[in-house]
């Protein structure tokens, strides 16, 4: 009998990790999930427990190194979130930015750094980097809330990965809806392909849903490993599209390398 393989996911109280945390939960011949998350209150919210989380900041190594110990994946989903700057006068554009001890650098890069040193630490083997699109562009609009440069600090981040040594998948998701998954065609390109000329003019979005069954399947599909790649999905029911079932097919179009 195989034993499960233990799987840590960081970000897992987020509406795209707690959607991966519930997909390895589902599969536990396969999977032992452990989530790693900052707030027992917000896991409790979100799962009804605290059983199998550990707590801690990402921007902390030792707190890592303990949720790491005797993992084999890593699935990392974390990201700097951007708030509210003031409260806009009417006809006003709301402006975002984040807080000082939260800016990218330290999250986005830094903690994902830490994240990556304690993997290697561990022994871990595997590692899911879930980003963004968009990272190619130094001028891209997120890249000017709060002066934050979000997606070059990720960009960095994604190349400290694929420097460690630790085979890797990189995902990076275009536009994020909270949508059903399983009903769409996904699409995966590089280098902002997909972004800059998406196929048909189509949206360059995809479901929170499919993105982590792309996770769950890149940790089962040997095919996904030291692979990179961006992705969006067609609109659903398409007149051309035919939903994508056969994942091995979606991770042989990737490639190695930022």
């Amino acid at each position: 009998m195989t034993v499960p393989r233990k799987v840590l996911v960081t970000g897992a109280t987020g509406r795209t990790g707690s959607l991966v945390v519930r997909k390895l939960q589902q599969r536990p011949n396969q999977f032992n999930v452990r989530g790693f998350a900052r707030n027992r209150e917000k896991v409790e919210q979100v799962f009804g427990t605290t059983e199998g989380f550990y707590f801690g900041d990402i921007r902390d190594l030792s707190a890592l190194t303990s949720a790491s110990d005797g993992c084999q994946s890593l699935v990392i989903l974390t990201s700097a979130v951007p708030v509210l700057s003031g409260i806009p006068q009417p006809g006003q554009r709301p402006e975002f930015t984040f807080p000082a001890d939260e800016m990218p650098e330290f999250i986005d890069y830094q903690g994902q750094v830490n994240q990556i040193q304690a993997a290697l630490a561990a022994g871990v083997k595997h590692i899911v980097l879930v980003g963004s699109m968009g990272g190619t562009n130094k001028d891209h609009p997120l890249n000017r809330i709060g002066n934050g440069n979000i997606l070059i600090w990720k960009r960095k981040a994604e190349q400290e990965l694929i420097d460690s040594g630790i085979d890797y998948t990189i995902i990076r998701a275009g536009g994020l809806l909270d949508e059903p998954g399983g009903k769409r065609e996904l699409l995966v390109g590089k280098d902002d392909t997909l972004l800059i000329n998406p196929p048909g003019g189509i949206p360059t979005s995809i479901p929170r849903a499919d993105v982590a069954e792309l996770v769950v399947q890149a940790l089962l599909e040997p095919n996904a490993r030291n692979k990179a790649f961006d992705t969006i999905s067609k609109p659903e029911n398409a007149p051309d599209a035919v939903v994508t079932r056969d994942f091995a097919a979606v991770f042989a179009q990737a490639t190695p390398g930022l």
